[in-house]
Parts: structure tokens; sequence; C-alpha cells
């Protein structure tokens, strides 16, 4: 009787829920464990390292490849090397068109808001405009308004000096307190755009470092006090990254 085969070496695997039976199929699996060998941005792979980066024997490998083949996920090439099809592309593609930002940006504008008792918003710019795409209200009573849509200058408010310093073009305003850094903390904006209205924002990226909006707190001067800033900064800060990862960036 011969040996067992080894099972694929998987990488972030998904893991059933506590308390439910794993559901799984073996040959799925093994097929996907191949896929799963080029993550490392590998262009091409002979059977030899297939087999070392997976765990399964070649004549396993051979007998799975036929079939990714077929549907266009694996090529071999002349001199028996493997690399991926175009498929996995195509689905990358189909994957970015339902992407939705909002499934991303909501959760982090509420853990905002919670944290900060502020209102949290999402900008994109839009012309010489900030458009806010995605906005949460403070749940205090004296608190700044913005809805959804509404469109804002630009040249005034850390939101509008973040967008203008990673678009294309763009440039912050020569007057503005701080320069937007990949990197550096929020910018702070006190009383530029209203005498009576304090805001904090920061850049947010996806794949390949792409900017994509600014995330930003604002709310009544007098709450933005050098105490309550650095607080909130730090919030800021972490939510920013944390979504730029989210995104792929």
């Amino acid at each position: 009787m011969s040996a067992p085969e080894a099972a694929p070496r998987r990488r972030g695997r998904p893991r059933a829920s506590p308390g439910q039976p794993e559901q799984k199929v073996e040959a799925v699996e093994r097929a996907l464990g191949i896929l799963e060998a080029f993550a490392d941005g590998s262009p091409r792979l002979a059977l030899a390292e297939l087999a070392a980066r997976t765990g399964l024997y070649p004549s396993t490998i051979l007998r799975l490849a036929a079939s990714l083949e077929r549907f266009g996920y694996l090529l071999r090439e002349a001199d028996g090397r493997f690399r991926l099809g175009p498929t996995p592309l195509r689905l990358g593609v189909l994957y970015r068109r339902s992407f939705d930002l909002a499934e991303f940006v909501r959760p982090a504008l509420a853990r905002l808001v919670e944290a900060t008792g502020e209102t949290a918003a999402f900008y994109v710019r839009e012309g010489e405009q900030r458009i806010c795409l995605y906005r949460q209200h403070s749940p205090r009573l004296l608190r700044h308004h913005v809805e959804e849509g509404g469109a804002l200058p630009l040249d005034r408010g850390a939101s509008g000096h973040v967008l203008r310093a990673f678009t294309p073009g763009g440039v912050p305003n020569p007057g503005a307190p701080n320069p937007v850094m990949p990197g550096a903390g929020p910018w702070v904006s006190l009383g530029e755009r209203d005498p009576e209205l304090a805001a904090l924002a920061m850049p947010v990226f996806g794949r390949d470092r792409r900017f994509l909006g600014a995330l930003g707190l604002s709310g009544p001067l007098g709450r933005f006090q050098p105490a309550e800033r650095d607080h909130m900064a730090a919030v800021l800060a972490a939510e920013a990254a944390g979504l730029s990862r989210s995104l792929g960036g």
C-alpha cells in the first residue's frame, strides 16, 4: 500500500466559524494550493518547485494542472514550467468592479465617532471641490453637520489640504499650517474654513499605494484643544492605517 499523500501547505486558509464543522473538498483545496504557490510573485515554477511548495506529489499536480489549464487558471510552457493563466486576472477585474468602498469606510467612520464623539467623514476630490462621499454625524447636539454628497472648498479645511496634496497637480494651500507627507500625522485645521470649526484629516490609500480619499474628523473648535487633539489624532491615524490595509494599501 502506498503512503498517504502529503496535504498541501496552505497560506491563510479560511477557518470555519466556532462551533461549526469545517467543510472542504480536498481536490479543490489542492488545486487552490497550486495557485497559491505563485503568491510570492514567482512568474514561473517548475514541477519540482510546485511539489516542494505544495507538498503534493508531482503526479497529483499534473492531474490537477490539466483541469486548471482547461479553465485558464494555469498555463504550461514549452520547457515544462508553469505560470498563471489569464483567468485570475479576469476574476480580479470583476472583483474590483464589484468592490464596494462603503463596506469598509462606514465601519471606520462609526468607530471614529464612538471613540471621539465628533463627526467623521470621507472626502474625495471632484475638480476644485471636495465631496463628502460618506459621513457619520456626532451624537452630540452641538456638532459639525455635513451631508453625503455635499461639496466644500478644496483650498480650506484639513480634508481639502489632504486632497490637494495627493491628487494629480494638487498642492496644499501655501499658507496652510503643516505639510502633508505619507506616513506623517494628521493634518490639523483650526478655524480655517469657519472660525468656530476645527478638523483633522489623514490620507487613505488602496492597492499600489493609490490615493483614495481623505478620512477626517470635525467639530466645534472648543472641543479640539491640544489634549483632545492628541487623542483624536492617534485614533484617526490608526483608523486611516487600518482602512488602507483593508483596501489593499
